[in-house]
C-alpha cells in the first residue's frame, strides 16, 4: 500500500498527507483499559485490549475515522464510495463526521469495476493483490470471508502468521471470524488440505485409499463411491500425527 500511495503522487504531482490514530492498532487490540459503558460496573474496567474487531465491535474503523476528522477538520471529503454500492452514502458513521461529504463516483455513476478497470489502465496495480482478491483492505480484517482468508493464509503465510501471533496474545479473545479464533481458522484449514489430498483427481477418476471394494486403494468413479468411516479414520489419523485436532 505504501507503494500504491507513492505511484498515485507521482501520477497527480500532489503529496499525501497521512495521518494515524494516537495509539497504534495493536495497543488498542492488546493494551487498551476497555472500560463499561453501562451495567453494575459502568465506567469500570472490565477487561484488557478490544480483541479482534466485528460486525457490532468495528473500534478499528472508529480509529480511522477519527483520525481522518482531526486530520482533515473542517475539510471537505471526497469519498470514494462507488454507484453500486451508494447505501453506504447514509451510514450513521459518516452522517456524523465533520466536514462536508461528497461522492463523485456516485454523482458519475462509477461502479466499484469500472473504478478498479479505470485505476489499473493506468498502472496502478497494487502489488498485485486484486490477482487474489476482489477487494483490498486491512488483511487481518474479520469481515472478509472464509475463502480470501484461505488465499490470504496460502498465498501470504507471513501474514497469516502475524494473525495468529497475535490472535495468540489476545488476553480474553472471544473470537476472529464469528465466534472463531484465527487458530480455531487454521485447524479448519489444514484439515481441509489433508481432506483435499486425500480426494485428489485423476483424469475426471478419484485415487481413494478408502475404496468401498476392498482394503487396498483403488480408483472410483466419484469421491461419494468413498467410504466415509474409513475416510474419516484415516483423516484423524494423519492430523493426530501433525498435532491437529479434527
Amino acid at each position: 500500500m505504501y507503494d500504491h500511495w507513492h505511484d498515485v503522487e507521482e501520477y497527480t504531482g500532489r503529496k499525501i498527507t497521512v495521518v494515524k490514530p494516537k495509539k497504534p492498532f495493536l495497543h488498542w487490540m492488546l493494551r487498551q483499559e476497555v472500560v463499561a459503558r453501562k451495567g453494575p460496573h459502568k465506567g469500570e474496567v472490565h477487561r484488557i485490549g478490544n480483541g479482534w474487531p466485528s460486525p457490532l465491535r468495528r473500534w478499528c474503523t472508529r480509529q480511522k475515522v477519527d483520525a481522518l476528522d482531526k486530520g482533515a477538520k473542517d475539510a471537505s471529503h471526497y469519498v470514494g464510495i462507488a454507484a453500486d454500492e451508494v447505501h453506504r452514502t447514509n451510514s450513521v458513521s459518516s452522517n456524523k463526521r465533520s466536514g462536508e461529504r461528497l461522492y463523485p463516483l456516485v454523482d458519475w455513476g462509477v461502479t466499484e469495476a469500472d473504478a478498479l478497470a479505470y485505476c489499473l489502465e493506468r498502472g496502478f496495480t497494487w502489488g498485485g493483490l486484486y490477482d487474489h482478491f476482489k477487494r483490498v483492505s486491512c488483511f487481518c480484517c474479520p469481515l472478509q470471508g472464509l475463502d480470501e482468508l484461505r488465499v490470504l493464509r496460502r498465498e501470504f503465510p507471513g501474514l497469516w502468521a502475524q494473525m495468529l501471533e497475535w490472535d495468540r496474545a489476545i488476553p480474553e479473545n472471544t473470537g476472529f471470524h464469528h465466534y472463531d479464533t484465527v487458530e480455531d481458522l487454521e485447524q479448519r484449514f489444514a484439515r481441509e488440505e489433508e481432506i483435499e489430498k486425500c480426494q485428489m483427481e485423476t483424469d475426471d477418476r478419484v485415487t481413494c485409499p478408502f475404496w468401498r471394494a476392498g482394503d487396498e486403494p483403488g480408483r472410483v468413479e466419484s469421491i461419494h463411491d468413498c467410504d466415509p468411516e474409513r475416510a474419516e479414520k484415516h483423516v484423524r489419523k494423519i492430523l493426530n500425527e501433525k498435532g491437529l485436532v479434527w
